[in-house]
């Protein structure tokens, strides 16, 4: 925007730089009618006429902008996304490199370490025979950023944790190095959450971010009896399909994939693969700009596991989302169909799961609901452990500070196999 004869003037005419100028040339017109009203005699007729005129002129400019508006798709401007949501865009697009400050190191001339950590401590107990309730502390997660240069940046989650005998342990639970070539393709390299359904990859290892105290179980990690393929090493690429106001993105994977799963062995094949065939995961979800805050998207997955003492197994994964998120308000719904088919066997075992959770914020208080589903045979072949799972929980979470939040759960859990239990979490999550 320019200065011309002491009024803002905008060379591109955009209609909102118009609509200021229209409203300081109003203020204008009316202060110099306002004086002279007070230190000259009334206008006369003809100067009466062309006040009208122009006031008429300036009632059309109004109408032409609010119709340019219309045209262009201008709207109010929407509220400010939430601290999370703006930290849940950064973890997955590191913005420029800066200036060393407050969570950046900087050694000599070399690229900029963004760092920024969350935690939680929280409480639980349930009515479950043989245990206790308990505090505990939660992962401790350094998620850590830096761009190496105008197309290539790096990503990585730290996280330190105890595991059920009170060991603390660190690992990488991402670790990626990214090439953008531009907005339709991305490549990464390393280790990465599969883009299998939406929160795989729209939550990390952070409770701050999440609306409840935990992942829907059908999402828990595998370190945490999981039954997805969360965590992957390999290539991924990723981008834009042209498609106009639709948004449509693509997701394209291939990795060692996981282990057969066993609480004995790491699921994750951070260096060694089991076989020499690789899992491969494609994932197209949408955007519209029609409605923000709307996702909707399709992801398969496909493996071969081979578990010892059993024939081999080829696996796969199709997940369906339907998702909504505003400042307010919060629609999750996910499905996820597993089949595992013994090779050269007619046996094939499916295992349906799907969770729907909404939520509603009332000042600085997020009431939540959300209720779990999985089936799993009592025959499968890599999860038959798992059986049959369902219930609701119904929490509060309470945002008492920009960066703490407090939240208290209520869970039920009914299995095939056992009577229902019910459970209460409180947690504090916090980002630093």
């Amino acid at each position: 925007m320019k200065v011309l004869f002491g009024l803002p003037f905008c060379p591109a005419r955009h209609p909102g730089c118009i609509k200021i100028t229209l409203a300081l040339c109003i203020v204008l017109c009316s202060s110099q009618i306002a004086a002279g009203q007070q230190a000259a005699p009334p206008p006369s007729d003809s100067e009466q006429a062309q006040i009208k005129t122009l006031l008429q002129r300036i009632d059309q400019l109004e109408s032409r902008v609010k119709e340019l508006e219309t045209k262009q798709g201008i709207v109010a401007e929407p509220a400010p996304p939430s601290p999370a949501k703006q930290m849940q865009d950064t973890m997955e697009n590191p913005p420029p490199a800066a200036n060393p400050g407050i969570g950046n190191i900087q050694i000599g001339n070399g690229p900029t370490l963004k760092i920024r950590g969350f935690s939680d401590v929280l409480w639980s107990d349930n009515d479950q025979k043989g245990t206790t309730n308990s505090f505990a502390l939660g992962q401790l997660n350094l998620f850590i950023t830096s761009r190496l240069s105008s197309r290539i940046d790096m990503l990585s989650e730290l996280v330190f944790e105890a595991d059920s005998t009170n060991e603390y342990s660190v690992e990488a639970e991402r670790l990626l190095l990214r090439y953008s070539f531009n907005d339709y393709f991305k490549l990464s390299a390393g280790r990465y959450h599969t883009a299998i359904g939406f929160y795989s990859t729209a939550y990390h290892h952070s409770t701050w971010m999440q609306t409840a105290t935990d992942r829907p179980f059908i999402f828990a990690f595998e370190d945490e009896g999981g039954i997805l393929p969360i965590h992957n090493v390999g290539v991924s690429a990723e981008g834009l399909i042209p498609s106009g106001q639709l948004g449509l993105h693509y997701v394209a994977e291939i990795g060692n994939g996981r282990a057969s799963r066993s609480r004995l062995n790491e699921p994750v094949q951070n260096v060694v693969s089991d076989h020499n065939g690789k899992a491969f995961n494609i994932a197209f979800f949408a955007r519209p700009e029609a409605v923000r805050g709307l996702q909707f998207g399709y992801s398969f997955y496909l493996d071969n596991l081979v578990p010892a003492g059993l024939p081999n197994i080829r696996e796969t994964i199709m997940a369906v989302h339907i998702v909504y998120q505003s400042s307010q308000f919060e629609f999750l719904n996910e499905g996820i169909f597993i089949n595992h088919a013994l090779v050269n066997l007619p046996t094939v075992y499916r295992t349906p799961a799907f969770y729907t959770q909404i939520s509603h914020s009332i000042g600085l208080f997020r009431p939540y609901f959300r209720y779990q589903f999985l089936n799993a045979s009592t025959q499968e072949p890599i999860f038959g452990d798992v059986g049959r799972r369902n219930g609701p929980s119904v929490g509060l979470k309470y945002d008492f500070g920009e960066y703490a939040n407090f939240k208290a759960q209520y869970d039920r859990a009914g299995t095939r196999l056992a009577n229902s239990t019910n459970g209460v979490t409180t947690q504090l999550s916090f980002t630093f």
